[in-house]
């Protein structure tokens, strides 16, 4: 299926594109608290509905592998339909599934809802990372990506808000919210097609240079502009980009969903202070995400190479995030707070370069592109659960919280000795 801009048609303002790179972020903000809500009470649902420490991983894995699996179909709807429409029906899918969660009575209900909300939250990736590469210049990328997932700290940010003022001592308090975030995706997808008109983000014939919606050409990439789907999913570059985000997300959806447990049943904060502590920790993460683009485009503009510059910024965020093994035997205070959020910047920080270098592949592919990459952040989905039964067995979260916070520094190193050297300008 394809669409063609009307000759008629006036470029959009460069102005424009940045405004759509916020609609992207709201949309990661709606994406994300959905996402934590279940995060941020995982105590007191856990007490609520009688489950061990594996029972709760056991969630996060069916919501992390039905999120692999929507990434990569709706990663190759996104490369065949208009995303002006994907992208909306996604949205309103995956909000409809955490609206339903407010309804869920015990463990398996919970579950079908964490896996309804994977499926359809996988959408949200392949169609935003198209849309900025279809708007922003490779230099302009990893700065437009950190708006993007700026928005997942602001979400992480607004929802312990939203629960303190929700939560009573009544058991069932936690209900609404669900309902409320997941009824306010309706106001996006009203704000999208607003701003959005058809011809804006067609979907082109393959093999063809691609004028973006402010007129300059996206076929930019170093490869070939006639190379297959296949010889870019069987390359070096994407063998090194599928470790590279395994890596760094199987950290981040560790401790995005495990911290508020870390802190409440490891350290002993009450669910006031858990509350209260995780909008600074989200405010840091959203200081690192923005962080890091503004590092790699100051970079740039001073005369590195696109490539050296996401490489630094990277390299910057891994060795930050690397605190976690420090915070992992840290004890209760507030040295530990600060380190947390120290070490949350960096954690995030290198989603904004990963989104980069899956932009430079062919624009044509870039749904499946960033689909098949969402397959692979979640091939670990596993380690949820088996980070549950350490802790059922062993009474402490700090072991593997250690290990895993190792993971982007590990990713670093991929990145920096396998990223084959033709493609480091």
């Amino acid at each position: 299926m394809t669409a063609s801009p009307s000759s008629n048609s006036k470029p959009r303002s460069t102005a424009w594109k940045w405004w759509i790179c916020g609609l992207l972020l709201c949309a990661s903000t709606i994406n994300y608290t959905d996402r934590v809500t279940l995060s941020t009470i995982a105590t007191r649902i856990t007490a609520q509905f009688q489950l061990t420490q594996e029972h709760y991983g056991n969630i996060e894995t069916g919501f992390g592998l039905a999120f692999a699996t929507g990434s990569l179909l709706f990663g190759l709807i996104a490369d065949r339909f208009p995303v002006r429409w994907v992208y909306p029906s996604a949205l309103f899918l995956w909000s409809a599934a955490g609206f339903m969660t407010g309804f869920a009575r015990n463990y398996q209900e919970l579950l079908y809802c964490r896996i309804a909300l994977g499926l359809f939250e996988g959408g949200h990736w392949p169609c935003a990372i198209k849309t900025t590469r279809w708007l922003l210049e490779p230099g302009d990328r990893s700065m437009g990506n950190s708006v993007l997932q700026s928005g997942t700290s602001i979400g992480a940010i607004i929802t312990p808000l939203l629960m303190r003022f929700l939560l009573t001592p009544e058991p069932e308090s936690w209900r609404p919210a669900f309902q409320i975030i997941g009824a306010a995706g309706l106001l996006w997808i009203v704000a999208w097609f607003a701003l959005i008109r058809s011809q804006d983000l067609p979907t082109r014939n393959p093999g063809k240079p691609e004028p973006n919606a402010v007129g300059n050409t996206t076929e930019d990439t170093p490869t070939h502009p006639n190379d297959s789907l296949w010889s870019a999913i069987f390359s070096r570059r994407m063998l090194v980009i599928f470790v590279v985000i395994a890596l760094i997300n199987t950290w981040w959806q560790l401790l995005r969903a495990w911290l508020p447990k870390v802190l409440q049943e490891g350290r002993g904060y009450t669910e006031k202070q858990v509350l209260e502590f995780l909008p600074f920790f989200y405010v840091a993460t959203d200081i690192g995400v923005i962080g890091a683009g503004a590092l790699t485009l100051w970079l740039h503009r001073r005369g590195a190479t696109v490539h050296g510059s996401r490489l630094t910024a990277f390299g910057t965020c891994a060795i930050l995030s690397a605190l976690a093994v420090v915070a992992a035997f840290t004890p209760h205070g507030p040295w530990l707070l600060i380190m947390l959020m120290i070490m949350g910047a960096g954690a995030l920080g290198v989603f904004p370069i990963y989104h980069a270098l899956t932009q430079d592949f062919p624009a044509r592919h870039q749904g499946t592109i960033s689909g098949l990459g969402g397959v692979a952040a979640w091939a670990l989905s596993p380690a949820q659960k088996y980070y549950g039964r350490l802790v059922d067995r062993t009474g402490s979260f700090d072991l593997g919280f250690a290990v895993a916070g190792a993971m982007p520094f590990i990713a670093f190193l991929v990145l920096l000795f396998l990223w084959p050297r033709t493609q480091r300008n």
